[in-house]
């Protein structure tokens, strides 16, 4: 084998999908802020972003110009170093996720390459514990912030972030070995195979428990309404990122929304059949109607990667409604909820899964 295509397997098994995957986080963390804008503007009845480009199309990038060139700012008596590290380290962990969570079957693209190609970096048998880790260590960057910037609101968003990431990530973590029961494996790709005759958020009774579980968990631990209370800016002005500015404001924001989207992947790919298509039931309709099982046929062409990706978005939207509809809680409800209601809930629900295994029942 030749230098060159030495090169060529190189580029073409690791530095074209790391391109594409990273060119899909920046985009989506971008045009998130647009599409909640957006969302939430029409909630309460106003137009939102307009004046850059149809309908305010261009907004993001007029955003991401205007934080690159804007003054970066380092308090007198912050730590410099902590302080310029915390929001790359939280950047950093939040776009390692995305490497081991896979976005459909392998494919060759309707035919077009020689030989079927991932849709993930690595398919690691530990994918789900990966994830789990990596957002751990997210938390050290939040609480860096807090703590560098020599700020008393950024030191108590510190410190919020910090006990709220930690009391819903124990709930998170028991609905998400009650679905490693289910499938009898670690790796995402699995998880969604033994999905593809039913969905785990419609195994009774403890699917739509753990699903509602991991979805309130998720909601807390991206810190996102009615849960933000780290960056509460009627108590804190915005939490732990109170003295950023520039850059090193904007990558918070692109931390954040990816978070959002790496949890909407989690959610989809663990209850919701990932790239499965939807399956409407009964396969024949009453009356001696055309079956159903033509339209089923229908969902079927639509590339599994489509199917995922729209679920992914619509649980987008659903964070963005609730922001736009609950208020948030005060501090001792959020701690008392995830302690005194989701834990023991959690906990009980594996607890069913585990038994109900050993019957035989599931």
């Amino acid at each position: 084998m030749t230098v060159m295509d030495q090169v060529a397997n190189i580029a073409y098994s690791l530095i074209i999908p790391v391109a594409v995957l990273f060119g899909f986080i920046m985009l989506n963390a971008a045009y998130l802020s647009y599409m909640e804008r957006k969302v939430l503007a029409h909630m309460q009845a106003r137009m939102g972003p307009m004046m850059t480009g149809w309908h305010g199309i261009l907004q993001p990038i007029a955003d991401g110009v205007k934080l690159f060139f804007k003054e970066d700012i380092i308090p007198a008596k912050a730590d410099k170093w902590l302080f310029s590290l915390a929001p790359v380290l939280l950047l950093i962990m939040s776009i390692a996720a995305f490497v081991a969570i896979p976005f459909g079957p392998p494919t060759d693209f309707y035919g077009i390459l020689s030989n079927k190609v991932p849709l993930w970096l690595t398919n690691l048998n530990v994918g789900i514990l990966y994830v789990l880790a990596l957002a751990s260590v997210g938390t050290y960057g939040v609480i860096m912030a807090g703590w560098a910037s020599n700020n008393k609101y950024s030191l108590l968003g510190g410190f919020r972030s910090a006990a709220q990431m930690i009391s819903y990530e124990i709930p998170m973590a028991f609905a998400i070995i009650t679905v490693v029961l289910l499938a009898g494996s670690l790796n995402l790709a699995e998880i969604v195979n033994a999905q593809s005759e039913k969905w785990f958020i419609i195994v009774l009774p403890v699917g739509p428990v753990a699903f509602l579980l991991y979805l309130i968990s998720g909601v807390a631990e991206t810190n996102r309404a009615p849960f933000d209370l780290p960056e509460a800016e009627t108590e804190l002005v915005a939490g732990f990122f109170t003295e950023y500015t520039g850059m090193r404001f904007a990558m918070f924001f692109m931390a954040e929304y990816a978070n959002m989207v790496v949890i909407s992947l989690l959610v989809s790919i663990l209850f919701l059949g990932g790239w499965m298509p939807v399956q409407i039931l009964p396969n024949t309709w009453l009356g001696g109607m055309p079956p159903v099982s033509w339209i089923n046929g229908l969902f079927r062409l639509m590339p599994p990667v489509l199917w995922l990706l729209g679920k992914v978005y619509f649980l987008l939207f659903f964070f963005i409604w609730l922001r736009a509809t609950l208020p948030r809680l005060r501090y001792d409800q959020l701690m008392a909820f995830s302690w005194k209601f989701l834990l023991p809930l959690s906990l009980a629900t594996l607890l069913t899964t585990a038994v109900m295994k050993q019957m035989g029942l599931l």
